[in-house]
């Protein structure tokens, strides 16, 4: 058994109304401070149905680009005061930091697990209750990005409106450039939907990647694998199966790669070659 370890913890909150004190914990940063201390972590959520809830207008984009930002800082020195004194400089009132909280750990990961399960990820009934299969897939899609080390370095949410030259709503979850364009978007296949509006908006985003940034796209779409039960049958019924299939053939009909979560790893390592990381 290893010896515990001293520690502390700051939570990261997004606080929509100061003067109300209402608050969502949104991450948490954990430092070791006793002996051979020096390691420090940082977790934001990686569902924001919390914060949507308390603030449909909440600016998600904004909150991830914090993450991005501490992380970076993080990189650049050791010493966590001075990046807390210069983040509270730069926060806005929407977001604060609360002062530390000390703790022991064992292992730092294990442990950061444990506060982002009892202080900022909502109960599992919850998060059963209101995670989307969509969130689901966009956040395996985001961790086997980060596995490789190269989310920090994609773009995120990405307007489609500037391409197609037109009201459009939709953004794309994540992408990068390297030659060409590549985007990647999380699609649930629970109904035709959401195929039907990326298999749509497709082309026209194409041709206007071709238009603005003079390169080709290349377009994929994440879904979640058939899921079969013990004895090999489909746990999907008839009619799910069929708008399954319906929604898959309508992206790759309209020339969007389709893969599942289980070929993100590849994925990912891809995008790390593409990156030159």
């Amino acid at each position: 058994m290893q010896a515990l370890r001293e520690c502390e913890f700051f939570l990261v909150r997004y606080v929509p109304d100061p003067v109300k004190n209402e608050f969502v914990n949104i991450g948490a940063l954990l430092r070791a401070t006793g002996q051979g201390g020096g390691e420090t972590l940082l977790r934001f959520t990686r569902s924001w149905s919390r914060v949507r809830c308390m603030d449909p207008d909440a600016d998600i984009a904004a909150l991830e680009a914090l993450e991005v930002e501490i992380r970076q800082k993080l990189r650049e020195s050791f010493d966590l005061k001075r990046i807390l004194i210069s983040l509270e400089d730069t926060l806005s009132n929407n977001v604060q930091i609360t002062p530390s909280q000390g703790c022991l750990a064992e292992n730092l990961p294990a442990k950061m697990d444990q506060l982002m399960q009892m202080l900022v990820e909502a109960r599992k009934r919850e998060t059963m209750a209101r995670k989307s299969a969509r969130q689901a897939i966009y956040g395996t899609m985001r961790t086997e990005f980060e596995r490789v080390g190269v989310w920090d370095l994609m773009r995120k949410r990405i307007e489609v409106a500037p391409y197609t030259a037109r009201a459009d709503n939709l953004r794309i979850d994540c992408g990068y450039r390297n030659g060409g364009v590549r985007m990647f978007h999380a699609v649930a296949l629970d109904e035709l939907d959401a195929a039907k509006v990326l298999a749509f908006t497709s082309a026209k985003l194409a041709d206007g990647v071709k238009r603005i940034e003079g390169v080709n796209l290349n377009l994929t779409a994440v879904i979640e694998p058939l899921r079969r039960d013990k004895e090999g049958r489909l746990e999907l019924n008839e009619e799910q199966s069929s708008i399954y299939h319906a929604g898959k053939s309508t992206m790759e009909e309209s020339g969007i790669q389709v893969i599942t979560t289980l070929s993100l790893p590849e994925m990912a390592k891809a995008a790390l070659r593409d990156l030159n990381i």
